[in-house]
């Protein structure tokens, strides 16, 4: 077993790409469920404020942001077209965009009754209700535009489109799949396998691919307890820091919060700064020292 220990939850569509990588990978993993919505008070010992979901944990170091968690996977796997960093330009800006712009009219457009079902299935009526409730409050707090219902449908057709042209290969950009077939398949899956929207109707290649992303399954898991993983933080030491390259913060106390929604800080000495990531040492009676891993793109440090 995978030292990785993933907090997530079902519905999660980012928890989904993470679960579809680690399929992809072969490796087995520990998962923890968390609430669908704060407060997560078992994950505030190892990821502090940090509200978003998934967040990974290797022994005292803790990852936040799918592209620390799949760079993670990278480095494990021996993968390196996982990572965002090691793929060009045009894959970078290609899952940039549909990370964010893509993945937030998928869900929109994936709004109605039948997701609320769902929902409520998953959960109960009055946590239904505060889910709902919470990412209302998260929206109005957002730096991303909105948009509507009617405009989110069209640009995912659009999208789709776009998706159809691309793939006349196995994968998005070759015979093997990267980052990007990731970063578009999360999305997709929350429109078509979680709200169950027919958005793909005139799109075989499309259908064919997200077939065979799902046909990786997600690997080997065992469920363990929030407790559980506190204990394994708590017994264990963070890992060497990486090389850093200069930066004056480092040794002081800083604040990390992502620019674009969910914008709740992680605070913390800043104690490393390789390029591509922030570490800050975070201290808590629960598990002591953990180190938080953020990524530099998407987030900001002051």
């Amino acid at each position: 077993m995978s030292e990785l220990i993933l907090h997530q939850y079902a519905m999660s569509p980012f928890s989904e790409k993470i679960r579809a990588m680690l399929g992809y990978t072969g490796q087995s993993w520990r998962a923890v469920t968390v609430r669908e919505m704060p407060p997560r008070p078992n994950l505030v010992p190892l990821a502090d404020g940090y509200r978003k979901i998934p967040v990974a944990q290797i022994g005292a170091d803790i990852f936040c942001d799918t592209r620390t968690i799949s760079r993670e996977i990278a480095r494990m796997t021996g993968k390196p077209e996982l990572a965002l960093e090691n793929n060009s330009q045009e894959v970078q800006d290609f899952v940039r965009q549909v990370d964010l712009e893509i993945f937030l009219a998928c869900i929109v457009a994936s709004g109605g009754g039948g997701l609320l079902i769902k929902l409520i299935r998953n959960t109960s009526l009055i946590d239904a209700y505060k889910f709902l409730k919470d990412r209302i409050e998260m929206a109005k707090k957002s730096r991303v535009k909105s948009m509507s219902p009617k405009q989110a449908k069209a640009r995912v057709a659009e999208h789709v489109s776009d998706l159809e042209r691309r793939l006349d290969q196995d994968f998005l950009f070759g015979d093997r799949p990267c980052i990007a077939d990731f970063s578009t398949y999360h999305g997709l899956w929350f429109v078509c396998d979680v709200a169950e929207k027919d958005v793909l109707g005139n799109a075989p290649r499309v259908r064919a691919w997200m077939d065979r992303i799902r046909r990786f399954g997600h690997g080997t898991v065992e469920q363990i307890s929030a407790e559980e993983a506190l204990e394994i933080a708590h017994a264990r030491l963070p890992r060497p820091l990486p090389s850093s390259r200069a930066n004056d913060a480092i040794g002081q106390t800083v604040r990390i919060a992502p620019d674009d929604y969910g914008r709740i800080p992680v605070k913390g000495t800043l104690v490393a700064d390789d390029g591509e990531s922030w570490v800050v040492a975070h201290e808590h009676p629960r598990v002591g020292t953990v180190n938080i891993h953020v990524p530099q793109q998407g987030f900001s440090l002051k």
